[in-house]
Parts: structure tokens; sequence; C-alpha cells
């Protein structure tokens, strides 16, 4: 089904969506470039950077779902607000040990966060339509944290590289759901000028 064709979404929230996703789109090919260029060769920055990374997702989740009708009417982007902030607390706690309790954190995340992400995208279908890509995201996400948790059990040390690759996947997922809400909104416009 052409969602960009069948849906009639409303404008206030879909140019919301286009900047929210256009902006967790850019930050996180900022911390990608951040964790290949920099977090892969100074341990420190790649600690700071493992703790931003949820604690960026808890805080971008908190001002959608205030931006989109609240907490209250956004329940599953308030519980991964929290998920995502007790994930910023269990990497704190996990780089006093090792990278292999950082990717279980990571891992666990991933699972949670990912079917949050699809729970918020399935919700917003009908009402704002182009979520393929956040339903694909969310689903990949889950995938990707199982794939952590199995790789966590590796006797070989992980780097934030593996992370890394995770975020710049999202980061794409991001970008296309804003260009294809902007798409479908330049259509939509051209439609009714035409009309």
């Amino acid at each position: 089904m052409n969602q960009l064709s069948n849906a009639s979404p409303s404008p206030a929230p879909q140019r919301w969506l286009t900047r929210y996703y256009t902006g967790r789109g850019v930050f996180s090919l900022i911390w990608v470039a951040a964790a290949f260029g920099i977090g892969l060769h100074i341990p420190a920055v790649a600690a700071v950077l493992l703790v931003i990374y949820p604690a960026w997702d808890a805080l971008a989740n908190v001002v959608d779902a205030k931006c989109s009708g609240g907490l209250a009417r956004n329940r599953s982007q308030a519980i991964n607000a929290l998920v995502s902030g007790a994930t910023t607390i269990a990497v704190l706690i996990a780089l006093r040990a090792d990278m292999h309790a950082v990717l279980q954190v990571y891992g666990a995340w991933a699972i949670a966060a990912g079917l949050l992400q699809l729970g918020a995208a399935i919700a917003r279908r009908k009402s704002v339509g182009g979520q393929w890509a956040m339903m694909l995201s969310g689903a990949q996400s889950a995938l990707a944290g199982g794939l952590f948790l199995q790789q966590a059990l590796k006797p070989e040390m992980p780097s934030i590289d593996r992370i890394a690759g995770y975020a710049a996947v999202g980061a794409v997922y991001f970008l296309l759901s804003a260009l294809w809400l902007a798409v479908g909104a330049q259509r939509r416009k051209r439609r009714s000028i035409m009309s």
C-alpha cells in the first residue's frame, strides 16, 4: 500500500515529525563520525559517547512525546524515555567492568527501544503516514539488540565501532523517514494547488 498517496496526514504533526526525524538523523550521523573518528582511538571519548547516546535518546523521546500531544497520549515514547534514561545509568555502571558489559546493556536497550519505536510508528501510520522506515528501524533495532547480546558472549573485546554501525543504520532510517514525509507534503501541496 502506498502510504504517500493514500494517507491524508495532518500538516502540523507531519511538519514536526519531519523536523524531528531530520534532527535525530543528523545527531546520529555526528555521533557516528565522532565514534569512528575519535572514539575508536581514545577510550575516554568512547566512554563519553557511549553514555551520551542513550541519554540523547531519552531526551529526544520526551520532546517528541510532548510535541505530539503529551506524555500521557504517547506512552511508547514516555516508556522509551524511561528505558533510555535507565540505560544511560546502566552504561555508566557497565563501563566500570568492560565493553562486554556495555554491549550487553546496549543489546537489551536496542531490543526494548526498537520494540517501543515499532509500536510508536504503528500508532502513527494512520494519522501521519510515512512510518514504514520507522517500523523497519524498530524491528531492525530489536534484531540488532539480540546480535549485541550474542556478540557480548564472545571472547574478543568489542569496541564502539559495533554500536556506531548500529547508530549509522538508525540515522539512515530517520533521514529516510524525514525525506518521505517531506516529499509527501510537497505532493499534497501540488495536488491542492492543481485542484
